[in-house]
């Protein structure tokens, strides 16, 4: 049982409506949309909302027994300063646990684009937000702070009945600084041409990747298993296929 837990990007509180009082005794959301918090869903559990920058988060060091993000993560502008403003305001065993957008996630929407762009008008603009490489995320989050570290991944297909329908449903994910203001008519309707071309299924809908990252991290505490010193090891792991007949002699 966590007594205090921080929800970062919580949105219209999608995770609060999973959590119950044997897990959480107390849930912070916390987002920068103001109007997203106001309109958030019941939930059994107690809950407070605070409007905020995920990378400033308003909170005291050592404040929090849990942490979690869901698919928020890809629209902060610095990333390693979220993570490290997340340790920070965890309690020591406190654990941060996260999912995100990758970075395959719309490659093909990416490719489409792209392709239809060069073509048309001899160059091309990000339309999809950035995403960070999964190469990468460990390595942020070691550099944050955080300890005994899990990352997975996962990728997820959605099919549309066409590119349309699928910029429809994505409206407003974009937010590079660079993106062009118009995507021209005729740029869309080659690039739903290429995507059909390049990626389309046999019963004429097209498929859409969403990759997800997602990470487990644990704040420093002495109570935490420690690993061995180098040099320790009493077995070999050319020894491994014999590990049964080395055990057995032990316990002799």
């Amino acid at each position: 049982t966590f007594p205090l837990a921080l929800d970062v990007g919580s949105g219209r509180g999608y995770i609060a409506q999973h959590l119950t009082k044997e897990t959480v005794e107390k849930l912070i959301q916390v987002d920068i949309a103001e109007n997203a918090l106001k309109s958030t869903t019941e939930t059994e559990i107690p809950t407070a909302s605070v409007v905020a920058d995920e990378e400033f988060l308003p909170f005291k060091e050592d404040t929090f027994d849990l942490v979690v993000s869901s698919l928020s993560l890809h629209w902060v502008n610095d990333l390693p300063k979220a993570f490290r403003e997340i340790h920070q305001v965890l309690k020591p065993d406190g654990v941060f646990i996260g999912a995100m957008f990758g970075g395959d996630t719309l490659y093909e929407l990416r490719c489409s684009l792209q392709l239809a762009e060069l073509e048309r008008e001899g160059g091309f603009s990000p339309h999809v937000s950035p995403f960070t490489a999964v190469s990468d995320l460990g390595h942020l989050l070691s550099r944050a702070g955080f300890n005994t570290l899990t990352v997975d991944t996962d990728e997820i297909q959605v099919n549309y009945p066409g590119l349309f329908e699928l910029m429809e449903d994505l409206q407003g994910n974009n937010c590079s600084w660079n993106r062009k203001p118009l995507l021209h008519r005729d740029t869309i309707l080659a690039a739903a041409a290429i995507y059909q071309e390049m990626y389309g299924n046999s019963d004429g809908s097209i498929p859409a990747t969403f990759q997800i990252y997602y990470m487990i991290g644990w704040k420093f505490h002495e109570s935490q298993a420690k690993p061995a010193q180098r040099g320790s090891a009493t077995v070999s792991f050319g020894d491994l296929a014999k590990i049964n007949g080395l055990l057995s002699k032990r316990k002799k």
